[in-house]
């Protein structure tokens, strides 16, 4: 299985980006949150200008956070800069959206999004409508300016079946974050080849042939005798295991599906964020440091049943038998999320799968 990582945009980021490619990992992707991280563009501009091979990702964007001529323009330009290595994700703007209080977009627009992009980014023209204004768009200028003659690769991030529709009727891969059950990637690249088998085939209509699988997670190879549920590995998994309690603390409906030791850790963290799950600003108090290294005071909220459902901890026998698993389910990259020492991090995935 090919391997990559997912960091957060912020200076210097280029320089684990050498790293990366230096160790023979595939891809380096960054997260487009504005209000919590740095801008992918610019980092990934940083990136691209540092290396020569490894592709390059955002992961991911969404039209609730910018139009589809704006996200086009800085595609094809980071495709100039590090042509045909660029990898668009795509979604409803879940995790940005909330972190600006705001609920995420539908899928019918983010299919309007990807469908634009797709064409923009492949030199066509597309349709661009703004209220009952609707005109025919494209670049005016290429060559120097931007790179619509390399393809960039499209993934439409999705949980459940929109989204995964979606992928299917525009022809591009999917990612998912925390996803690590290999029924679960059965049903969805079952859904997506239902979507596309219903969906007239159209050569002009999509950006490039992939339609490659990526999973978000994060790992953490025990050291012998090492308590699976210990300190170090709550460190290594707890910031994916508070962006599930964080959501669920601002989706109620989410958190009542969970079990009575899951829903108790929301109340918990409710309680010493100050907040409650109607609050109108319980954004600025559950999302500070999103997908950043705990707190020590929130390691007692990182549950083992949550670190098991969303991370790989285990010996190195135990992760690569459940990493063949995924791989027989029709993933074909891990994605890491490392957030404590990433180039040893990163150094331990290289070394895991080789």
């Amino acid at each position: 299985m090919r391997t990559g990582v997912i960091v957060a945009a912020h200076p210097g980021v280029e320089d684990l980006a050498v790293r990366a490619e230096e160790l023979g990992l595939h891809s380096f992707w960054v997260y487009d949150t504005p209000m919590v991280h740095g801008d992918p563009f610019v980092a990934l501009s940083l990136c691209a200008k540092a290396t020569s091979r490894i592709r390059l990702g955002i992961g991911v964007t969404s039209p609730a956070l910018r139009s589809a001529p704006a996200a086009a323009s800085g595609l094809a330009s980071l495709n100039a800069l590090a042509p045909g290595r660029i990898i668009c994700g795509v979604g409803t703007g879940n995790t940005a959206r909330r972190t600006l209080g705001m609920r995420p977009t539908t899928a019918a627009r983010l299919e309007n999004f990807t469908a634009a992009l797709q064409d923009l980014c492949a030199g066509r023209s597309t349709e661009y409508r703004e209220g009952d204004r609707v005109r025919d768009i494209r670049f005016l200028h290429t060559g120097t300016h931007v790179n619509t003659a390399d393809p960039i690769e499209f993934v439409v991030a999705a949980l459940g079946p929109k989204a995964v529709a979606v992928a299917g009727r525009r022809g591009t891969g999917l990612i998912s974050f925390g996803l690590l059950d290999p029924t679960a990637w059965h049903a969805l690249h079952d859904a997506r080849r239902h979507a596309a088998q219903a969906t007239p085939h159209d050569p002009d209509s999509h950006t490039d042939s992939r339609a490659d699988s990526y999973v978000v997670t994060s790992l953490h190879l025990l050291d012998e005798d090492e308590d699976p549920h210990g300190d170090p590995a709550r460190d290594a998994t707890g910031h994916l295991v508070m962006s599930l309690l964080a959501f669920a603390a601002d989706t109620p409906a989410f958190a009542e599906q969970l079990g009575p030791e899951e829903g108790e850790a929301v109340r918990r963290l409710l309680d010493r964020r100050g907040t409650t799950s109607t609050a109108p600003d319980r954004h600025t108090k559950l999302y500070p440091n999103y997908l950043g290294h705990i707190a020590p005071q929130d390691r007692d909220l990182v549950l083992p049943s949550l670190m098991n459902t969303l991370a790989l901890v285990g010996t190195r026998d135990d992760l690569l038998t459940r990493i063949t698993a995924l791989e027989q389910a029709g993933i074909d990259e891990l994605l890491i999320q490392p957030v404590i020492d990433p180039p040893t991090e990163m150094a331990r995935l290289a070394k895991l799968l080789t």
